[in-house]
């Protein structure tokens, strides 16, 4: 059964999580314009962010928000893929002030950028420097579909192909290469 304060929300991919495998409860994938107000839902809904991460796939990158609730055992991955050559993503800040570390540090390491964050400066790396540590070369990166498990997906946009195994994966807006 899908939970109440998810009903309003507008995934692209909703996954369940068998909490005992994996530590979450619920994967969403998101537009990067429907990630401020799902955050903002999931604040309201007592969620606390515990961190942010990324994969460098071969589709882009994908940002991965944990968030958990402070009344009951969900557990919560909400999922952006980003292109490579377009790496910007709303700040969520305004949201949970916590954030703040864990967007400088992703820039940092990955080079991506979020609009709105009120003090972008380097946080780890020295001032200036354009080198990412943490990006990887084009023929290092994994498909998506062999970085995470999705659990059971319920819901998916028809588009949205970097589940399919036999497929090879399609990047909306990225530029094409002959």
């Amino acid at each position: 059964m899908i939970p109440a304060w998810m009903k309003d929300l507008e995934p692209l991919c909703l996954c369940r999580h068998d909490f005992q495998k994996t530590g979450l409860t619920w994967g969403l994938f998101l537009s990067p314009e429907s990630l401020l107000s799902t955050v903002q839902s999931l604040y309201h809904e007592e969620f606390f962010l515990e961190d942010i991460s990324t994969l460098d796939a071969r589709e882009g990158f994908v940002i991965v928000y944990h968030l958990s609730a402070y009344q009951g055992p969900e557990r919560v991955a909400l999922h952006v893929i980003l292109p490579h050559h377009e790496p910007q993503i709303p700040s969520i800040s305004t949201v949970y002030s916590g954030a703040l570390w864990h967007e400088r540090e992703t820039t940092d390491f990955f080079g991506i950028r979020f609009a709105g964050h009120p003090d972008p400066k380097p946080l780890l790396l020295p001032e200036g420097m354009t080198d990412h540590p943490l990006q990887r070369k084009e023929k290092d990166r994994a498909p998506f579909r062999d970085l995470l498990d999705t659990g059971e997906i319920l819901k998916r946009e028809p588009d949205l192909l970097f589940f399919e195994k036999n497929e090879e994966p399609v990047v909306k807006g990225k530029p094409e290469t002959h």
